[in-house]
C-alpha cells in the first residue's frame, strides 16, 4: 500500500518550512563551497541551487529529494572549464547534458536505480556521513583551506582527509572553536527527549538557533580580540553594488562552441555522471523515508535533464539529487517535495534581498550542522544492522564506506558494487544444489537435488561436484524442482552421464527433459547400458 503518496503539501507546510529552513542552511556553505572547488564562479553554485530547489522541485516527483550543486562533479567542472577554454564554452555542455537526460529519461533509463545491492546504497549512505563528519572538523577549528563543499579525498588545497586534521592545528581560531562547539550543544540539546517534548522546539529548528547564535557571538567576540572571528571564517556570498551588477553574475552559453567536438564529449560525460548520482541519492531517500514512498526514476531523470538545461542558460553549475540535502530535510522532518522548493525560494530570496545578513555567519556553525548530518547518516546502529545481516551484506557495505573516505563517491561505489557482484558469483558457485550420501543396502548412494534456478554461473561447481564424485557409486540427479537449467549445465551432466560408464558410476537422472518432451526421463541407467 502506498497511501502515503497521498501526503498534501499544503497540509504538511507546519512540517515542511521548519525543513525547508535547515535544509536552506545546509545547502548555502555547499552551493558556495562547490562552486569554489570547481573554479566557477561562487554564484554559479547559488544559481544551481536555486534552480535545483525550486524548478526541479517542482518537476520531481521525490517526496524528500533535494536537487543543487554535487561535489562529486566538482573534478569534472574544473577539468572541463580549463580543457575547454572557459566557463561560458563549460555552460554549453551543461545545456547539452541536460538535453541528454531528458532523452533518457523518456527512454526510461530510471530503471538503473534498481540494480544497486541495498548493502551499497546503505555504504554510500554511511561513506558519505563519515566523510562530511570527517571534513567539517577543520572548518570547526577556524581552518577553511578547503571549501567546505570539497568532499573528495584529494582535496584542492593538496591536503588529504586525514593529513587536514593534522595540519589545522597550526592555524586555530579560537572564537570559530568556541561558537562550533555552542552551536554543537544546542544541535544535541534538540535532539534529546526532553528538549522534543519543549513546544517551542517544534517550532524552532536546532539549526537556525544555532546559527542566530552563532551570529550574535560573532558580534560579542568582536570586541574581545582573542576571540575575533574574521571574514575569512564566514560565508561569503557575493553582494552586487547594483542591479545591473547581480545580472552581470547570470553568465551566458557561447553556443559558438557548438563546433568543438570536446564539449559534446563533456555533455555525455556530465549526463552520465550527474544521472547516476541522482538515481543514487533516489534510491538511498527512498530507503530513508519513513513513509517508503517510490520516486518514479524516469520523472526524476526528466526534471533533473530540464533543470541543468535551464541552469546552462543562465550561467549555473550542473546539478544533480544530492544526499546530503536530502538526508537534512527527512532528519529535520520534511513530509512534501515543497521543503524542497521553499529551500529554493528562500536561497533566492536571500542572495537577492540580505547577502550580507548571510555574510555574518560564522563558517564553524555551519560545520557543526553538517556533523550532526554526517552522524545521522553513519549511525553505530546501521553498523549493526548490516552487521546482524551476515558478511554478503556487510562486507560491500564496508567496502562501499571505504572507498566513498579514500577516493570518492562513484569510485567507492563502483568497489562495493563489484564486491557485491562477486559475492552473488560466489554465491551461485555454493548453493546450486544439495548433495547428500547415504548407505542403502550395503550401498553407497548420492542425491543431488538442483535448485530452483541453474544458470551458467552454476557451471564450475556443478563441474567440480560431479567430477569429485568417487567411483562405484549410485548417483541420483533430481531436477523436479527446477524451474529454469541453463543448456551448459544440462551438456555437463550429460557428459557426465556418459563418463560414468568407464568409472562404474550408475547414475539416475530425473526431469531433466521435462522442457524437452512431454514425458519426463526418469530411467535408471546402468554402467553396463542396461535399463
Amino acid at each position: 500500500m502506498r497511501t502515503s503518496t497521498k501526503l498534501n503539501p499544503f497540509k504538511n507546510l507546519k512540517h515542511d518550512i521548519p525543513a525547508s529552513i535547515v535544509v536552506f542552511l545546509v545547502a548555502l556553505p555547499l552551493c558556495l563551497g562547490i562552486a569554489l572547488a570547481s573554479g566557477a564562479p561562487l554564484f554559479s553554485g547559488l544559481i544551481a541551487g536555486i534552480i535545483g530547489g525550486i524548478l526541479v522541485g517542482v518537476l520531481s516527483g521525490s517526496p524528500l529529494g533535494v536537487s543543487g550543486p554535487a561535489a562529486g562533479l566538482a573534478v569534472i567542472v574544473l577539468n572541463a572549464i580549463t580543457d575547454l577554454g572557459g566557463f561560458e564554452v563549460f555552460l554549453v555542455a551543461v545545456v547539452l547534458a541536460g538535453i541528454l537526460q531528458i532523452i533518457m529519461g523518456f527512454a526510461k533509463a530510471g530503471i538503473i536505480a534498481y540494480f544497486f545491492p541495498s548493502s551499497v546504497i546503505y555504504g554510500m549512505l554511511a561513506g558519505i556521513g563519515v566523510i562530511i563528519f570527517l571534513k567539517q572538523i577543520p572548518h570547526a577549528f577556524g581552518y577553511d583551506k578547503s571549501p567546505i563543499g570539497d568532499l573528495r579525498f584529494n582535496q584542492v588545497d593538496e591536503h588529504n582527509t586525514f593529513n587536514e586534521l593534522v595540519h589545522m592545528w597550526n592555524s586555530i581560531s579560537p572564537g570559530v572553536l568556541l561558537i562550533a562547539a555552542i552551536s554543537l550543544l544546542i544541535l544535541i540539546l534538540w535532539e534529546t527527549p526532553f528538549f522534543k517534548k519543549l513546544k517551542f522546539t517544534k517550532l524552532l529548528q536546532g539549526p537556525l538557533v544555532a546559527v542566530t547564535s552563532g551570529i550574535v557571538l560573532t558580534m560579542v567576540f568582536a570586541a574581545i580580540p582573542s576571540l575575533t572571528v574574521s571574514q575569512d571564517h564566514m560565508v561569503s556570498v557575493p553582494i552586487p553594488d547594483s542591479f545591473d551588477a547581480f545580472l552581470g553574475n547570470f553568465a551566458r552559453p557561447d553556443f559558438s562552441a557548438l563546433a568543438n567536438t570536446n564539449v559534446y564529449i563533456t555533455a555525455i560525460v556530465i549526463a552520465v555522471v550527474a544521472s547516476l548520482e541522482t538515481l543514487l541519492c533516489v534510491e538511498a531517500t527512498d530507503k530513508q523515508d519513513p513513509y517508503k514512498r517510490i520516486t518514479p526514476t524516469n520523472r526524476e531523470l526528466k526534471a533533473q535533464g530540464v533543470g541543468n538545461l535551464i541552469s546552462g542558460l543562465v550561467g549555473g553549475l550542473p546539478l544533480t539529487q544530492v544526499i546530503v540535502r536530502s538526508s537534512a530535510n527527512m532528519q529535520s522532518g520534511g513530509k512534501t517535495k515543497a521543503s524542497a522548493i521553499i529551500h529554493g525560494v528562500f536561497l533566492l530570496i536571500s542572495v537577492v534581498a540580505i547577502p550580507k545578513v548571510l555574510n555574518m555567519i560564522p563558517l564553524g556553525v555551519l560545520a557543526a550542522i553538517l556533523m550532526v548530518v554526517g552522524y545521522k547518516l553513519a549511525k553505530p546502529a546501521l553498523f549493526k544492522r548490516m552487521y546482524a545481516g551476515g558478511m554478503g551484506q556487510f562486507i560491500p557495505f564496508i567496502v562501499t564506506i571505504l572507498g566513498i573516505v579514500f577516493t570518492d563517491l562513484l569510485t567507492g561505489i563502483a568497489l562495493g558494487m563489484v564486491v557485491a557482484v562477486f559475492i552473488i558469483l560466489r554465491n551461485n558457485f555454493k548453493i546450486p544444489f544439495k548433495m547428500q550420501s547415504e548407505e542403502l543396502e550395503g550401498k553407497s548412494k548420492i542425491n543431488i537435488v538442483l535448485s530452483e534456478d541453474v544458470t551458467f554461473l552454476n557451471k564450475a561447481s556443478i563441474l567440480k561436484s560431479l567430477d569429485e564424485i568417487p567411483n562405484n557409486m549410485d548417483v541420483e540427479i533430481d531436477a523436479t524442482n527446477t524451474k529454469f537449467i541453463h543448456f551448459d549445465v544440462i551438456e555437463i551432466i550429460e557428459n557426465f552421464e556418459k563418463s560414468a560408464e568407464s568409472r562404474n558410476i550408475n547414475v539416475k537422472i530425473i526431469n531433466l527433459y521435462k522442457d524437452k518432451q512431454k514425458e519426463p526421463i526418469q530411467s535408471f541407467k546402468l554402467s553396463n547400458g542396461k535399463q
